[in-house]
This record gives C-alpha cells, sequence and structure tokens, in this order.
C-alpha cells in the first residue's frame, strides 16, 4: 500500500492507495509545534482505528507547505512504517514542465496538483487550490504549465472584513439566495461567496480568451465546494486531486 501526504496550513490529508485505489482518506489539523513523537502516536493511532496495517505500507509520499513540520513527519512515518518517505521538492521527477520565471518557487502542492489534471483531463486545463489562497493555474496542451494567479484566499478574506469591522458579524460560508443581501449576514454572503464566484467565472473568462482555447477547470480544497456550486462555469470538483498526483509522482519516481 502507499501512504500519501498532503500537508496544508490547516489540515494534513492522508490517502492510503490500494493497487493504484484510493482506499481511506484521513484527516488531522496541521500543528507545526508537535514532536516527530506525537506525530507518530497519532499516526499509528489513526492507522489503527482504520485497520491499517502500517507494516502493510511500503510507499510514502510527502507533499508540504509548512517546512517547519516536513522533517518531523517524515520521521515520524519512519518510525511507524519503517519507510523512507519522498518529499516532494528538488530532484523529484514530476513531469510537470513550469514555464514559469522560478519554477523553484511554485509550492509543492500546486505542481502535485498540475501533475494530477495533466493525467486526468483533457487539456488546456485551469486548475484552481482553494485554501489559505486561491491559486488559479494553466496547462496547455503540450503539458506546460504556462503560470497563473494567486488571490487571497475566501477565509482570509472573510477574516480580514470581520476583524477590521467592530458591527461586522462572523458569518457562515454559505451562498444567500439572492445577491441583494437584505442584511448585514446575507449581504457579507454575497460579497465573499458570490463575489468569489464571479472572480473565478471572469478570470476563467479571461484565461481562455488570453490563450484562445476552451479550457477543462478543475478544483481542490476545502473552500472549492462553497463557491464551484454558485459559478456559470462548469468546474470539476475533485477533493483529491493532490492525493492522486502524489499518486502518480511516486509511480515516476519508484
Amino acid at each position: 500500500m502507499l501512504l500519501t501526504i498532503d500537508v496544508g496550513n490547516t489540515n494534513i490529508k492522508l490517502g492510503i492507495y490500494d493497487n493504484d485505489e484510493l482506499h481511506r482518506i484521513i484527516k488531522i489539523s496541521t500543528d507545526s509545534h508537535k514532536t516527530a513523537d506525537e506525530i507518530a502516536v497519532e499516526l499509528f493511532t489513526l492507522l489503527k482505528v482504520y485497520s491499517v496495517d502500517a507494516f502493510s505500507i511500503d510507499g510514502c509520499i510527502i507533499c508540504s507547505v509548512v517546512p517547519r513540520i516536513t522533517k518531523r513527519l517524515k520521521a515520524a512515518v519512519k518510525n511507524v512504517t519503517g519507510i523512507d518517505a519522498l518529499v516532494v521538492g528538488p530532484g523529484i521527477k514530476t513531469g510537470v514542465n513550469i514555464l514559469i520565471d522560478d519554477p523553484a518557487t511554485l509550492g509543492a502542492d500546486l505542481v502535485v496538483a498540475c501533475a494530477a489534471a495533466q493525467n486526468m483531463f483533457s487539456l488546456p486545463c485551469v486548475v484552481i487550490s482553494m485554501g489559505t489562497a486561491t491559486a488559479m493555474f494553466v496547462i496547455d496542451k503540450e503539458k506546460r504549465m504556462l503560470g497563473g494567479s494567486i488571490a487571497p484566499g475566501v477565509s482570509i478574506s472573510l477574516d480580514a472584513l470581520t476583524s477590521h469591522g467592530a458591527l461586522l458579524p462572523a458569518i457562515s460560508l454559505t451562498a444567500p439566495k439572492n445577491i441583494i443581501g437584505k442584511n448585514t449576514d446575507e449581504s457579507i454572503r454575497s460579497g465573499v461567496v458570490l463575489g468569489t464566484a464571479c472572480m473565478i467565472d471572469g478570470m476563467i473568462s479571461k484565461i481562455e480568451n488570453e490563450i484562445n482555447e476552451k479550457c477543462t477547470v478543475v478544483a481542490t480544497g476545502g473552500i472549492a465546494p462553497m463557491i464551484v456550486d454558485s459559478c456559470s462555469h462548469d468546474i470539476i470538483l475533485k477533493d483529491d486531486l493532490i492525493l492522486e498526483g502524489l499518486r502518480i509522482i511516486y509511480q515516476k519516481n519508484s
């Protein structure tokens, strides 16, 4: 079995593959203060809870945007499974031809998402990752990652709005029935949820105009389901996109 680990700023997502089939997804909170031993105990316990034999895992690959926790997580995996995990970074073959000015500056999670998208969907493709940031990147028909755009994430934008406005309430990220809000709560949800959907729709249209081609659009990330339903474009939701990318990259390097 293969253990794939996607370390985000908020959550760590673990995917367990058996013969290329995703067997289970497990999520834990990201805490950069945990020691390697604490992470190992948590990992061992979770595998036990879901009846996964740690010693049946014969491969592991990690994608992390939290460098502080990466080495400790790798050590924890070694302690629990006996496996030396691969970490997506310099020296790892991804199959992604990155055409931005400095490819080393592209986040590992975005590289992995692009690796999955170019193998799973028709090209050209727009990959949208919605987490701490809302990132949109473009892959052309030749499997070249052309670049993209990065905007503040929905949660960050909402937190900034409500924390700096003394009279503004904390709200849920659900779309209102109408774009014209009748109260503060509806108005904020209109601006944040529907406004983000309009931004994504507008960016997709501008990208397609710029490359002069219609694109497949795929979205991933914890916020994506709350926004995509309000978009006008057809957008494929793929919650396990990064886990699939990790599986593909592992196979290229194993």
